[in-house]
């Protein structure tokens, strides 16, 4: 540890050379298949000492796999082991790798993927003296003093009892004991107890009152609920005010646990803040929230959280004209969430309409299929986000996605079908489950179909319709813009199409500006 916190003075080798350092030694040990711990342990040491990579880096060369490939393998011990599911991305791994500290959840995952202790891995150091210790043989702790020692003593390796004897009374003068009367050996336990004491109060050290996260709880709670029923620039306002809370609540004293919990809070609240951002048309701050929720989610290992940010991800670079971010949004999250979900389904049909705006309709059918398979074998209850029933979620996907998909492959008649099966959804939903902002889309898919189908008056009609929404968020105003431009190519001389045209434009110009505002990279 010393060497990997000492200046970093010498010229650090290509991988290559770890690579070549790794196949000589493992030569030279006869090239055993599996490669023993301590030679794993040997290799990773000659790497660190010839080619000067930070310590990580020399244990996962030694094992010779990639990032990739140690990536993979701590997902496989997590499954293995029975663990709470991570989030570990390779993105993660390089920058502890650079000497990013992870969190001691990882710090632990790491230690167990490798097989040893956190001095050996980078993340702790070693101050214990310089020398042999007289009590360790370099094998493990309690270990039998070497034959040769033993015998220099006057007794024989299979003298068990007296050896083990020996090493006792050599461990108690080692702590000092030996030598202390009596209530002077009392005194130091009573010391060690008052410190052991001081040792659980720190671990439990926090800034945060008792209330506090359950206070987060109902609020995130309540915004997502304000979500479809309020005015977007107002709900903004209040969500992002609750993630500078959190930031500071993420500076301040607080335990192991206690980040967990704040951190997966930030990542709602920046997950919603991405929709929010997305609505109000400012697609930068929409992405940049939905990677900070990525980033929180991963932190607090919820992977679930990672797979809503993606979802958002999605949407938000294909109302950007971005199929293929959006498309690798969605496969970044099917990787994250969770088996039998409806948010799995989500992604799917997510993946489907982003290969429909890529001109893609082979990838569009595979991708659609596969969220209607996903839609199968969701379970017959469904779970709950904040309270919320998610399963509408993946209903809506495989109903108003579609509908969309096939007015971009110019398959009009097929996306008519879908587009009033997809408002006859929204429009059969409970009043608190109603979504505006969907039928008015819904209703701009169907409009786009009529037009195809060489129907303007009722594309113009379902235009106005879309419009009245109580939600006209910036996804339906770039949709509407979608209808007025084919509308408007197709039947140019319709004084219908110029009043919808028009009407869009004063819509365009209300539409409230978003405040300046980006993640804090808590």
């Amino acid at each position: 540890m010393r060497a990997e916190t000492a200046k970093r003075s010498q010229q650090v080798h290509d991988v290559s050379c770890g690579r070549a350092l790794r196949e000589r030694l493992l030569g030279e040990a006869g090239s055993p298949d599996p490669v023993p711990a301590l030679v794993v342990s040997k290799i990773a040491a000659e790497i660190q000492g010839h080619c000067g990579h930070r310590l990580l880096k020399c244990r996962r060369l030694a094992m010779g796999w990639t990032v990739a490939q140690a990536v993979a393998a701590a997902h496989q011990l997590v499954k293995n082991a029975g663990l709470p599911k991570v989030g570990l991305s390779e993105r993660s791994w390089k920058d502890w790798e650079a000497g990013v500290l992870p969190s001691p959840d990882y710090q632990d995952l790491l230690c167990r993927l490798f097989a040893t202790h956190p001095v050996s891995l980078g993340f702790a150091h070693d101050y214990s003296p310089q020398g042999p210790d007289p009590l360790w043989n370099g094998t493990a702790v309690g270990a039998t003093l070497p034959a040769g020692q033993a015998l220099a003593r006057g007794t024989s390796p299979d003298d068990g009892a007296e050896v083990a004897e020996t090493k006792r009374r050599d461990a108690v003068k080692l702590a000092g004991l030996a030598f202390a009367a009596p209530a002077a050996a009392a005194q130091i336990l009573e010391a060690a107890a008052a410190e052991a004491l001081e040792f659980t109060r720190q671990a439990e050290a926090t800034s945060l009152g008792s209330g506090t996260l359950d206070h987060l709880d109902l609020a995130v709670t309540e915004f997502n609920h304000a979500y479809s029923l309020k005015p977007p620039k107002a709900v903004f306002d209040a969500v992002l005010d609750y993630r500078r809370k959190v930031d500071r609540f993420l500076k301040d004293d607080h335990t192991h646990r206690q980040e967990r919990d704040l951190r997966a809070f930030a990542g709602w609240l920046s997950e919603l803040l991405a929709w929010l951002a997305h609505d109000l048309g400012n697609a930068r701050t929409g992405l940049a929230f939905a990677t900070d929720a990525f980033v929180q989610g991963q932190q607090a290992g919820h992977g679930q959280l990672c797979a809503w940010a993606t979802d958002a991800a999605a949407s938000i670079n294909l109302y950007k004209q971005r199929p293929a971010k959006a498309r690798e949004a969605a496969l970044k999250g099917l990787a994250e969430a969770p088996a039998g979900h409806p948010l799995t389904v989500r992604l799917h049909a997510q993946a489907a309409r982003a290969a429909a705006a890529d001109g893609d309709a082979e990838g569009f059918t595979t991708a659609f299929q596969a969220a209607q398979d996903a839609y199968r074998h969701l379970p017959p209850r469904s779970p709950r986000r904040f309270g919320m029933d998610v399963a509408p979620l993946a209903d809506y996907a495989l109903t108003s996605y579609p509908a969309t998909s096939f007015i971009w492959l110019g398959q009009a008649e097929q996306a008519r079908q879908h587009a009033e099966h997809a408002l006859a959804t929204y429009e059969a939903a409970p009043a608190a489950s109603r979504s505006p902002s969907r039928e008015a889309i819904a209703r701009i898919d169907l409009a786009l179909a009529h037009a195809q189908l060489g129907d303007p008056d009722d594309a113009v009609a379902l235009g106005h319709q879309a419009l009245d929404s109580a939600r006209v968020v910036d996804s339906v105003r770039s949709r509407a813009g979608d209808l007025t431009t084919f509308l408007t190519r197709r039947y140019p001389r319709q004084a219908a199409v110029e009043g919808l045209r028009e009407r869009l434009a004063a819509v365009d110009a209300a539409r409230p500006a978003l405040p300046a505002a980006t993640p804090s990279g808590a």
